[in-house]
């Protein structure tokens, strides 16, 4: 899910590596995607979203144990997805404080965005 959405965005030049883990030996999580532009992003992808709670302490987790810049949560772009987030949007907003325009506006540029973001795409 993560390259096709996300290639559309990015400059051509940027490269984007996939299942990437974390490099910590033996740990057998991994970020959906990482870019390098003028810092690491790493992007993780959530076709369907259900417990944000959870998913908020398992990117806090994974952000803690690597040396990732900035984190993308890229979030499909559907009715649920929209709903849910109306509904929870500022219980993520303290992970991800930027939202789509802003993240957009960055990775169209071939830049990191200043802060972690939120995605539709």
């Amino acid at each position: 899910m993560v390259t096709p959405p996300l290639r559309g965005v990015l400059p051509a030049n940027v490269a984007i590596q996939t299942e990437v883990p974390l490099p910590i030996p033996g740990d057998r999580r991994a970020w959906d995607a990482v870019v390098r532009l003028d810092e690491l992003v790493a992007i993780e992808a959530e076709a369907r979203l259900r417990d944000v709670q959870a998913l908020d302490r398992k990117l806090a987790l994974k952000q803690r144990d690597d040396s990732i810049d900035r984190l993308i949560l890229l979030v499909a772009d559907t009715k649920w997805n929209r709903g849910l987030l109306e509904l929870h949007r500022d219980d993520l907003r303290a992970r991800f404080p930027l939202d789509s325009r802003a993240v957009l506006s960055n990775l169209r540029a071939g830049r990191a965005p200043d802060s972690n973001g939120l995605l539709i795409l």
